[in-house]
């Protein structure tokens, strides 16, 4: 597992030691970061049920101001900080600004004023049948305009989408592999 574009591209990733984390293939992360193409630029990210980090790391590299990863495994955590320091070394010497929060998605508070312009959103796949309305709501309070959600899910993945959101992209490489959903809010 690997930085599949930017100015860490092919760094390698390291995986939690333990835990039940299902990291992003690269293949997908490559064909979802080719889809929001000169969005990722500038953009403030959010890396929701992180894991590795890949998400959030993988828009840094690629040029996103910033990025807040949401994960409450600890073996995860270490992991996403330490492919943190080889992105940033890779990327110096541009800045860019990182939070790592400890904190189950769910029960998380976006901060007041805070919003972000892409949001990567992996959970356990079992969350999606009872947690998903939850989590669009919850998501929607921190969304800036024209802002994205990216989804990944099993490859028969059909997750609820809620009224006012639109399905850009349907991104799958088969049936037993992940797929990933690129949606956005609708206009008022």
């Amino acid at each position: 597992m690997r930085i599949t574009g930017g100015q860490a591209r092919g760094i390698p990733l390291q995986l939690p030691k333990r835990g039940e984390i299902r990291p992003a293939t690269d293949y997908l992360r490559a064909a979802v970061f080719s889809s929001l193409g000169p969005l990722v630029a500038s953009a403030r990210v959010l890396d929701v049920f992180a894991g590795t980090g890949a998400y959030g790391l993988e828009a840094l590299s690629r040029g996103a101001q910033s990025a807040c990863f949401l994960e409450k495994n600890t073996a995860a955590i270490a992991a996403i900080r330490a492919n943190l320091q080889s992105v940033q070394k890779a990327c110096a010497p541009r800045a860019f600004s990182s939070e790592v929060v400890t904190t189950d998605a769910l029960r998380w508070i976006p901060p007041a004023a805070t919003t972000f312009d892409l949001v990567f959103c992996d959970p356990p796949w079992a969350l999606w049948e009872k947690e998903a309305p939850l989590l669009f709501a919850k998501l929607a309070t921190c969304l800036a305009p024209d802002a994205c959600i990216i989804l990944e899910g099993p490859g028969e993945f059909s997750p609820p989408i809620p009224a006012n959101w639109t399905m850009q992209r349907h991104l799958a490489k088969g049936k037993n592999q992940p797929a990933a959903l690129i949606l956005r809010p609708d206009c008022p």
